[in-house]
């Protein structure tokens, strides 16, 4: 069968109840509202739960309330009234509740022993107090008993019991011997928990008859010491020669020497053993043992680790002591005892419980008629802690009923209140180790409106500053504010001015014409008030006229101006400071109305003088630097730093204080202006020294100041205006007492790093501030506002104590005190701390958008709760984010824009929007944690914009009379493109303008033909965009067309196909009559036509200039596509090209070409791409084969030709080149070229090679080769050159050299 699962209706509306967002009135903290405000009572003092009383003094039980009217206060002993007139020995405070049991006077206090409730009561409710437990304090006397010497054999262990007498509170256990002098204590000898002294074993010098125990009564102030025991130790020598003077030589006799033992538990007894604490306790676990030699204890969590911070060993590490324990401390912990010869361990199961603690308390609500709201009692403990509720002090089932209250477990939900619902609850959280108890009440207030700030109160703000107008209220229902300027303007709205929710007014930019009378209105369904305050804007105060930095010889006069201007209302005081502080006390300053003048100046008043300008609106500064500069000295004298004093000795040692004196060291020319004295720590810090004071050159003693527990040795440093002498030898060494330390640690922090934690920081004391051995911290904290007392904990000489399980962002009064083995520091003083943040709940409301123009927007939002921040407000941040052009319609990679906005602003602007686009955006609150929840998307659109200029515009096609346009549509169009503009206008040779033509053009054309054009004429031409809002900018170009019809281009492919004709009238203008022109300044110079050759790693770039003559290029190139910043290469003189060298091969790079002294002008850019790395082919052609065949052939030609000259030389013939060259002058035959880097060519008739040889160069018998030789390389080059290329090598020959 199918159990059908079903949520009861008191359970669904609960839920629903707990979804809505509740909100209870605030009510202001002002003393007058509060004098006149009805309230329930509220307990704000009370003794503590476990009170331990004197009983000897008189008992005081304090109980104290507030409330309106005054509370009356009445008493409960054992859970029964308890009649304070009827006992006269008991007295009321007046106007109090607290009691005073007269106990001087002849009571007894262990007759008022008992359970005591407060309960305070007024017409609104009854509060009632924490059940208070009166215990008188006990010092019972020792037990007598009899008590035997202890006779024990060396090396054996023993137990020296105490067994105090049970006192309240428990005894503090020492022990002494009858010099009151305690007794020494080591791994061998401790004293227990229990207080029991316990020997792992003895040792002959224990013996002795004084081993007394003292208990110690705090409350009373008592000291009670049990007889004195007697412990005697045997050696084993000792006791042989006694064994052998009662025994004959015929017995065996004889005690065995001390022999070594195994490690043996003296405590706890047994393998395992159980230990229950609680949480936030300290948790000590012990092992004691007994051995010889004597066994070392060790610690360990079976399991797990020691908790880090919190851990801590005493008595030789026989004790564990945890401090704060929590549930996650609970396991086995094991204690092992060592010695040469063997181990034994101990596990003690530890179970951590937990007394009630608060998850939530309950909070007062005010609240009123007809309004909603929820008190919420939650807590948690180890067992589950049980909630109960309570009316007025009366258990909520028998209390009388209220059907606007309704009891849900913790919670108790109220609907529709009215003033009767008003009364004082009480949570009661118990588990079986305590119980927690928090009285809240429920005020139901109808109040009509009031207004708390003073009538006709006058603001005065600066100038384009924020102006705050408070209109501070209280009301129940909570009223409505509103505000008015004049006694009959209108209601104030608008983006100008910003609505807080405590009433106050804020102009964020308060201008001269908002000054004037506001009216703040507040009312609510029970009434209605007014209240006017006067506002006036001032002018701001400036310094016009600034002290400027000065360089003085020494000396010397100077003075610095200070000229300011300021709001004829306002009176300034102008204050002058030297390097941030008051002036020197010296008649050389002289402080005038607008300067400062100082006389005679010396090198003491170098330094940062500032002015500043004070009203009682505003403040402004400035400052400059004054430098002392002296005459150059008299060459005879030699100035020097001084020699090291010497001589130190140390006088009249105190524990505070020792006077040092010296003997000052050579001068060397220049006085000495004083000594600066430095100490080292030898005890903490060994040689490292530190400056303790300085004292006049004229001065050779001091009485230094010292601190305990530190070994001093100090040294002495001499200066004069050259520099610092090297440092004196140390002086002796003093070692100073310790005491108790004398001061806390600074920079005390309380900031928590998670949501449940306080992490309170300090700066550790230094060595020497120590004051003493055994340094350490007393940490306390309790939470602020709350009447709880503080928690502290003692830490060792570290620098940080976490908290747990605190409340989310709380604030806490923090304090930390150090100590050492011999006392406390003074009382420190307390910092307020937060808990940890954690990330805000709720994000921005009431998120809207106005848009400006089309790149600005500005953004409102309503700010979120305080206490829905969880933290320290740092601020909003929006997200805005473009989703896609209206132009284009075309969506992209969102990347979203992020502006923070400091502090508690409402409202932002966001700028760098594009036109005509569609954008959403959201806010989200900030604080230390992080960022919460984003609001939802808001969308808005940007209006339309004027375009970017065209993409590109290109002329190509001249002819005659026409030239073809062609252009890119704008990159931006920012909107709808309406049309294009063109206007072009001619220009002749000297750089005068002609008659201006403009052309409307279509939004969808992309190309232009202009017919009817003059013949060899130029013209500039300049074109833009239009959207609906106006033209962009435009984008020139200019264009000649050719003179004749030899000079016209062939049309590319398809040149001809998409183009607008535009065809002109003939006019004076455009055709034969040649138009007036117009004499305007020279254009820019005119670089085109980049062109790029490219090998591997260099380029030929070359380009047209039109221009001045005389410019200075240069060339700017950097690799296509990247980020990089352009490389810059000057170019010699006025050529029109320049080989890039040092180029990557196979890479794209970009060009481009400008001329110096022109500013921003420049050629487009030019893209160009160098070619393939070759150069293994290219270094390692002299491997070929071919290559090789190809030399050897050369060589044998060239062998060939020397022979065959040699044998004609021999016959005595000639070798006719000359007189061939002048019978047959062909014009073709030219020498070799110089000036363009090639060779030139010899062909005679028969095609044969030749070279230009004359009659004179064969005189000798080495000239047939020479000739031969100086012959080949005319043709030789080319004919490599196309071998090479042939083979797909590319071969470059340079000029002649």
């Amino acid at each position: 069968m199918v159990r059908k699962m079903s949520i009861p209706t008191s359970k669904t509306s609960l839920l629903l109840f707990l979804c809505q967002i509740i909100s209870a009135l605030d009510v202001p903290l002002d003393s007058k509202l509060l004098e006149e405000l009805s309230q329930p009572p509220t307990i704000t003092q009370q003794s503590p739960k476990d009170y331990i009383v004197d009983p000897r003094e008189n008992i005081v039980i304090q109980c104290e309330a507030k409330g309106k009217p005054p509370p009356s206060f009445s008493w409960t002993r054992n859970g029964t009234h308890f009649d304070i007139d009827k006992d006269a020995q008991v007295t009321m405070k007046p106007n109090s509740g607290t009691l005073v049991i007269n106990i001087m006077n002849g009571g007894k206090a262990e007759a008022y022993e008992g359970v005591y409730q407060c309960t305070a009561r007024n017409e609104r409710g009854a509060a009632i107090s924490n059940n208070i437990v009166i215990r008188p304090s006990r010092s019972p006397l020792w037990t007598k008993e009899k008590l035997e010497p202890n006779h024990v054999r060396e090396g054996d262990s023993l137990v020296l019991h105490c067994r105090p007498p049970v006192g309240l509170p428990p005894p503090i256990i020492f022990w002494m011997d009858n010099a009151f002098q305690r007794l020494p204590q080591s791994e061998r000898v401790s004293q227990g928990l229990n207080g029991d002294l316990y020997f792992s074993n003895v040792q002959p010098e224990d013996t002795r008859e004084d081993y007394i125990c003292y208990a110690r009564f705090n409350h009373t102030q008592t000291i009670q010491q049990k007889q004195p025991i007697s412990v005697k130790v045997f050696s084993m020598d000792s006791l042989n020669d006694t064994i052998a003077a009662n025994l004959s030589d015929t017995d065996i006799y004889g005690a065995k020497p001390v022999t070594e033992r195994q490690p043996v538990l003296l405590t706890p007894t047994g393998s395992t053993s159980t230990k229950v604490e609680l949480r936030g306790n300290v948790l000590l676990l012990e092992c004691i043992a007994a051995g010889l030699p004597t066994p070392v204890i060790r610690w360990i969590k079976e399991g797990g680790e020691l908790p880090a911070n919190r851990t801590f060993f005493e008595n030789f590490k026989k004790t564990l002591k945890i401090i704060d324990v929590s549930e996650a401390d609970s396991g086995n912990y094991k204690c092992i005892a060592r010695n040469t010869l063997g181990s034994v361990h101990h596990v003690i199961s530890v179970t951590v419980k937990a007394a009630p603690y608060w998850i939530t308390a309950p909070r007062n609500l005010v609240l009123s008629p007809g309004e909603d709201g929820t008190l919420i009692c939650r807590a948690n403990g180890n067992p589950k802690p049980s909630i109960s509720w309570l009316a007025n002090g009366v258990p909520i089932a028998i209390a009388p009923e209220d059907p606007s209250r309704k009891v849900d477990g913790d919670t108790i939900i109220f609907s529709h209140v009215q003033e009767r619902s008003s009364a004082v609850y009480q949570c009661n959280a118990s588990n079986e180790y305590g119980y927690l108890l928090a009285n809240a009440f429920v005020n139901v207030l109808a109040e009509p409106p009031r207004i708390l700030t003073p009538a006709n109160k006058l603001y005065q703000v600066i100038a384009d500053r924020p102006a705050l107008l408070d209109c501070a209220y209280f009301g129940s229902p909570k009223p409505e504010i509103e505000w008015f300027k004049g006694v009959k303007g209108s209601i104030l709205r608008g983006n100008e001015y910003v609505f807080h929710d405590n009433g106050t007014l804020e102009i964020p930019v308060a201008q001269k014409n908002n000054a004037g009378t506001y009216t703040c209105v507040a009312r609510n369904e029970l009434g209605k008030i007014q209240n006017e305050v006067h506002l006036e804007i001032k002018d701001p105060t400036m310094i016009i006229k600034q002290p400027e930095y000065k360089v003085i010889q020494r000396y010397g006069q100077v003075s610095f101006e200070c000229i300011i201007k300021h709001d004829s209302t306002l009176l300034p005081t102008v204050t002058w400071l030297k390097d941030n502080d008051e002036l020197p006390d010296d008649e050389r300053f002289l402080v005038g109305k607008d300067n400062l003048t100082i006389m005679n100046v010396t090198d003491k008043d170098d330094g940062t003088y500032t002015c500043i300008v004070n009203t009682t609106l505003d403040s402004v500064s400035a400052s400059a630097v004054l430098t002392v500069v002296a005459a150059p000295p008299t060459p005879a004298i030699i100035y020097a730093r001084p020699n090291p004093p010497f001589d130190l000795e140390l006088t009249g040692q105190l524990e505070r204080s020792v006077d040092l004196s010296w003997i000052p060291g050579d001068e060397n020319n220049s006085p000495i202006t004083n000594f600066v004295i430095e100490y080292e720590d030898a005890l903490h810090e060994p040689g490292v020294w530190h400056y303790q004071t300085e004292v006049p050159g004229t001065q050779t003693t001091v009485q230094l100041k010292l601190s305990p527990y530190v070994n001093y040795s100090f040294r002495v440093i001499a200066v004069n205006r050259i520099g610092r002498s090297q440092p004196s030898e140390p002086s002796e060494q003093y070692l100073t007492k310790s005491a108790s330390p004398d001061e806390n640690p600074a920079n005390v922090q309380g900031i928590g790093s998670e949501p449940d934690n306080l992490v309170i920081t300090w700066e550790p004391l230094k060595g020497f501030q120590s004051n003493g051995p055994g340094l350490q911290y007393k940490v306390s904290w309790r939470q602020k506002d709350v009447d709880d007392e503080w928690t502290s904990v003692i830490v060792a000489n570290v620098s940080k104590y976490i908290v747990s399980g605190t409340p989310t962002f709380v604030p806490y009064e923090v304090k930390v005190q150090a100590l050492n083995d011999l006392g406390y520091a003074p009382e420190p003083s307390e910092v307020i701390g937060h808990s940890g943040e954690d990330l805000p709940m709720v994000a921005p409301g009431n998120v809207q958008v106005h848009v400006i123009n089309s790149t600005l927007a500005k953004v409102h939002w309503d700010p979120v709760p305080l206490k829905t921040v969880r933290g320290h407000l740092q601020g909003y941040k929006v997200y805005y984010w473009k989703v896609q052009s209206l132009s284009r319609r075309s969506r992209r990679h969102v990347e979203k824009n992020i502006l923070t906005f400091r502090g508690n602003k409402t409202f932002g602007m966001l700028p760098g929007l594009e036109p005509y686009s569609s954008y959403k955006l959201n806010v989200r609150v900030v604080n230390g944690k992080g960022e919460g929840p984003a609001s939802s998307d808001k969308v808005f659109k940007t209006p339309e914009g004027v375009p970017s200029s065209p993409s590109f515009l290109k002329i190509t096609n001249p002819t005659l009379d026409s030239l073809t346009l062609e252009w890119g549509s704008p990159t931006h169009p920012n909107g709808v493109l309406t049309s294009y503009t063109l206007k072009f206008q001619p220009i002749n040779n000297t750089h005068e303008l002609g008659p201006l033509v403009e052309i409307r053009i279509p939004a969808n054309e992309s190309s232009l033909i202009l017919k009817n054009l003059n013949y060899s004429t130029r013209y500039k031409f300049y074109f833009n965009a239009q959207t609906s809002v106006g033209s962009g900018s435009q984008i020139t170009e200019e264009a000649v067309t050719i003179m004749d019809e030899a000079g016209i281009l062939r049309p590319a492919v398809g040149a001809g196909k998409g183009y607008s004709e535009i065809l002109f009238a003939t006019s004076p203008v455009m055709h034969t009559v040649r138009p007036t022109f117009y004499k305007v300044q020279p254009l820019y110079p005119r670089i085109r036509n980049v062109t790029t050759a490219a090998a591997e790693t260099y380029a030929n770039i070359s380009w047209e200039y039109e221009g001045p003559d005389h410019a200075n290029f240069y060339v700017e190139y950097g690799v296509a596509g990247s980020k990089e910043d352009w490389k810059k290469e000057i170019v010699n003189g006025s050529r029109s090209f320049f080989v890039l060298k040092g180029l990557t091969p196979g890479t794209a790079y970009k060009v481009r070409v400008g001329a110096e002294g022109l500013s921003g002008f420049r050629s487009s850019e030019d893209v160009f791409e160098t070619g393939p790395a070759m150069a293994s082919r290219q270094v390692d052609i002299a491997t070929q084969g071919w290559f090789i065949g190809l030399m050897c052939a050369v060589a044998l030609l060239i062998l060939i030709l020397l022979i065959v000259c040699f044998i004609r030389r021999n016959k005595g013939g000639k070798y006719p080149v000359k007189e061939k060259e002048d019978a047959h002058a062909d014009p073709e035959i030219q020498p070799m070229k110089e000036d363009d880097g090639t060779f030139g060519e010899y062909r005679d008739r028969a095609g044969a090679a030749t070279s230009q040889i004359t009659e004179d160069t064969l005189s000798s018998s080495l000239q047939p080769s020479i000739a031969a030789v100086t012959q080949f390389p005319v043709c030789l080059p080319h004919m490599m050159r196309c071998f090479f290329e042939e083979k797909g090598y590319r071969v470059s020959l340079g000029k002649k050299m």
